[in-house]
């Protein structure tokens, strides 16, 4: 069994291409990201701060910056820094996230490599201040005790590691969407490729407890790209089961907030109108092996 933090003979020193993005509004916590990123042993790091629609200044020794003429969204700007980074394993981190193990790189790489069926990892989420962590931060519909590893079928985008080559045969993060739900997206893309999407509770990245309501758009973005979702990645006669079951799942959770359940119908009704972009039906054999694992595509 191979020693944490220690990397294997025949895998020494990988290398690691890392994009942050940020619209420069939260500068002691981007520094704070970016100096845990910094302090990782046993790797070789190539690390771009991407500023959405801001110019990154000030940046420690070490990190290249990239601005991005106006803010793309969150999807579409961690796109953009893929490009300016190499390395054999990709990962992001947000602005407001950090790595508290200097070692914490190597080790969801070690994971990576001594199970080959995993082709992204996320870590559990910890609020460093020590309150209470929001369950949403755990992918999986039976949360269970967050210290515990399995398989997901979603996973929070602020601190995803994976192979480059998995990354890139995704297609990328939705960038249509925006914000919210990309990270089903890639981790359905990821099942799809015949491995499967990993939470690693030993794992640990820290972030605040802020809840995602705080922004304007996300009753209607959340369904928007709700729809879009299954519009892109789902077989035919599978985008109506989904959307309907979330639909329903959405009046039950709201029915007392009525203007939130008008704005989520809004986005609801945008989602079957507009563009969702490019489709790329998962295959059935996909369909076959997320409902084996015990969440089948269908809510």
């Amino acid at each position: 069994m191979p020693t944490p933090g220690v990397p294997t003979p025949e895998a020494q020193t990988p290398a690691v291409g890392v994009v942050v993005l940020t619209q420069g509004k939260r500068p002691d916590d981007l520094r704070r990201g970016l100096e845990s990123t910094l302090a990782q042993t046993g790797v070789v790091l190539d690390i771009v701060c991407v500023g959405n629609g801001w110019v990154p200044k000030g940046l420690p020794d070490g990190v290249a910056s990239l601005a991005l003429p106006e803010n793309l969204g969150i999807p579409a700007g961690r796109n953009a820094g893929v490009s300016a980074v190499s390395g054999e394993f990709i990962f992001f981190l947000d602005d407001d996230a950090s790595i508290p193990s200097t070692t914490f790189l190597l080790d969801a790489i070690d994971v990576i490599r001594r199970d080959q069926r995993i082709g992204l990892l996320q870590p559990r989420v910890v609020d460093p201040r020590g309150v209470t962590n929001p369950r949403r931060w755990t992918p999986r519909i039976r949360k269970g005790d967050p210290r515990v590893s399995s398989p997901v079928f979603s996973v929070w985008e602020g601190a995803v590691l994976l192979p480059r080559s998995v990354f890139d045969a995704t297609g990328g993060w939705a960038a249509p969407f925006f914000y919210a739900h990309e990270g089903i997206e890639l981790a359905w893309r990821v099942w799809d490729q015949g491995l499967i999407t990993w939470y690693a509770g030993e794992l640990v990245a820290n972030h605040p407890a802020i809840e995602p309501t705080r922004h304007s758009f996300y009753y209607r973005l959340n369904a928007r790209n709700r729809v879009w979702l299954a519009k892109r990645n789902l077989p035919a006669v599978l985008v109506p089961v989904y959307v309907g079951a979330w639909t329903g799942i959405q009046i039950l959770r709201w029915a007392r907030r009525p203007t939130a359940l008008r704005a989520w119908f809004g986005g609801w009704l945008a989602g079957w109108r507009e563009d969702a972009g490019e489709r790329r039906p998962m295959r059935w054999r996909t369909v076959a092996r997320m409902t084996r694992a015990g969440r089948p595509p269908i809510v």
